[in-house]
């Protein structure tokens, strides 16, 4: 079992990662008055009875499930009212447990009922998705999204414990994996060069879902999501940076709807123009873009977002929770490996990219 711990002092938690984890991780929790299983109606027929059963032999009780609706589309106030209703329903105190079993969706759903059913109640995370794995179940942003932006309203509420099964993703779609790779490249842009490139090396056997190359690149992954969070857990300082490509794609959901693209996707298309962007403002030259742009084409990833109301995306992002003072904040790369965070950017730029 591989582990990453992220030091939050009296809030760390480890993340633990192995294969077979979703049949065993009910041995490692902390004891709870009763527990939950929130999860989508895509990954609850696939693993809620193994994840229900592991809790059941551990507990001595039944668990209840949350089923929510799958989609970005059903991260909303409405979903989440049905949640609560759910969690009065069956029992649950202020010492039970919320187990969040599924995708970036009911992560952050579960995440926020956590955060706020009874002012706060602990909650883990059993990601079954890459995007997840990687990404949304490490470090305590939770959330629902409202129409004028995604993740607009939530909190940061850090989990127990996570625990990441890599088999998991073999039930995972094809396009899924795909969006997940979006995330698992920023990492190397944002932090590490090295790993870029292992990425580029290595594009085959993570398609394969090959088994070692996987769980290194969702141990690599956490090790740089811990480190940041760590540095800055509310998102004050450097923690910012994980936000590249995430702008612009942010922006892109919430102008189709959530409905459109899987937020990978928007990630992807934000990256690219993100590097076109700091190509033009003369800090990276045409080999870093085309170099990111091949390895995002290498899984099957969008560049371009097609035909855009470029004064409706302007307007969103003038309202994005990271913008300041009315100024967009973005991400930039200035090689690989490496960002900045830059206010520079004008909306004139931003539309000539459309």
């Amino acid at each position: 079992m591989k582990e990453v711990r992220v030091e939050l002092g009296e809030r760390s938690y480890i993340i633990r990662v192995q294969p077979g984890l979703l049949d065993k991780f009910a041995f490692l929790l902390p004891k709870a008055s009763t527990a939950a299983i929130i999860t989508d109606t895509n990954v609850g027929p696939l693993f809620a009875e193994r994840v229900k059963y592991a809790l059941t032999k551990v507990e001595h009780h039944q668990p209840g499930v949350i089923m929510i609706p799958a989609g970005d589309e059903h991260k909303n106030s409405e979903t989440l009212a049905a949640v609560y209703d759910r969690m009065f329903e069956l029992g649950l105190d202020r010492s039970s447990m919320v187990v969040a079993l599924g995708g970036g969706v009911v992560g952050d759903v579960a995440g926020y009922a956590a955060a706020t059913f009874m002012r706060g109640i602990r909650y883990v995370q059993l990601p079954t998705t890459l995007l997840a794995d990687v990404d949304s179940s490490v470090g305590g942003k939770t959330g629902i999204n409202h129409p004028r932006g995604k993740n607009m309203i939530g909190a940061f509420h850090q989990p127990s414990a996570v625990f990441i099964d890599p088999a998991a993703l073999q039930t995972l779609p094809e396009r899924e994996f795909a969006a997940g790779m979006a995330e698992v490249i920023k990492y190397g842009i944002i932090r590490d060069a090295e790993f870029f490139g292992f990425l580029e090396q290595h594009a085959t056997e993570l398609r394969g879902l090959q088994p070692d190359a996987i769980q290194h690149v969702i141990v690599r992954c956490c090790e740089i999501k811990a480190d940041v969070v760590a540095a800055d857990e509310r998102e004050g300082g450097v923690r910012a940076i994980l936000n590249y490509g995430h702008t612009i794609g942010h922006a892109l959901e919430a102008i189709t709807g959530y409905s459109f693209y899987r937020h990978g996707e928007a990630i992807a298309i934000g990256m690219n123009l993100a590097a076109r962007i700091a190509g033009r403002m003369g800090m990276i030259g045409e080999d870093i873009v085309n170099r990111q742009a091949r390895l995002l084409q290498e899984f099957g990833l969008p560049a371009e977002p097609g035909d855009v109301d470029k004064d409706r995306l302007v307007a969103v992002l003038r309202g994005d929770k990271k913008a300041r003072a009315g100024r967009v904040r973005f991400v930039l790369p200035v090689e690989i490996g490496s960002v900045v965070v830059s206010e520079d950017v004008t909306d004139e730029m931003v539309k000539e990219l459309f």
